[in-house]
């Protein structure tokens, strides 16, 4: 007996690794330019494979996603090192990375890369109101992440400074972090608000204040 329902609690294990997991595949289809052998020398496959991985889990545990069914059905992630400028972009499951950004970074690049691709990956997995969230908050919750993983870059704004709540990027990401400081999982709860939908009003249902009220409590806290 004993036997037999340990057995049956491997299979139901299995079960539920193999609904969660998630393959990765990179491409290098810049490899005969100079960002593209940086990607090769620098960073590699291997490690973007598990920068990938690392970034996913991070994300369902900042998004509070303990249940497949709390997360967007994706089964396969592909990163593409490509010849464009800009750069890195998402779209559906794949990420696109500028070989140009890479070859001409002054920096660590594996540092810069990682950060990167925790934003990119955030942008597969959140969830955007069906598309009717401002670009500005998608963007910010994807520097939210970058930033909780302690991937901010040095030249990202300092906390207060920004002219709008939304105007995306380091000045919405650090915005939200204020915003999660008075409750926290406010990013989480706000991700999840979006998965049908988008309404100003959601800042007001988690934080008892229009999102202009807290932009302006936030700016004075921060003598901006």
């Amino acid at each position: 007996m004993f036997r037999h329902v340990y057995v049956l609690s491997l299979l139901v294990l299995l079960a539920i690794n193999t609904v969660s997991a998630v393959d990765y595949a990179v491409t290098n289809r810049a490899s005969e330019t100079a960002g593209g052998a940086r990607f090769t020398g620098d960073i590699g496959i291997d490690y973007s494979k598990q920068t990938l991985a690392s970034a996913t889990d991070f994300i369902w545990r900042t998004f509070q996603q303990t249940n497949a069914a709390d997360r967007k059905d994706v089964q396969t992630v592909n990163l593409f090192i490509d010849v464009m400028d800009g750069v890195a972009y998402a779209i559906k499951n794949e990420i696109h990375v500028s070989n140009n950004y890479l070859g001409n970074y002054s920096g660590d690049v594996r540092s810069e890369i990682t950060g990167v691709l925790y934003h990119e990956m955030t942008h597969i997995w959140q969830w955007n109101g069906n598309g009717q969230a401002p670009s500005g908050l998608t963007e910010g919750i994807a520097d939210f992440v970058r930033l909780k993983a302690n991937y901010a870059p040095s030249h990202w704004v300092q906390a207060g400074q920004g002219d709008r709540w939304d105007q995306g990027y380091d000045v919405t990401a650090k915005f939200l972090d204020y915003c999660n400081d008075l409750r926290n999982g406010f990013v989480a709860e706000l991700n999840m608000k979006m998965r049908t939908g988008y309404s100003a009003q959601y800042f007001v249902d988690l934080l008892g204040k229009t999102v202009d009220q807290l932009w302006n409590d936030y700016k004075a806290k921060y003598g901006q």
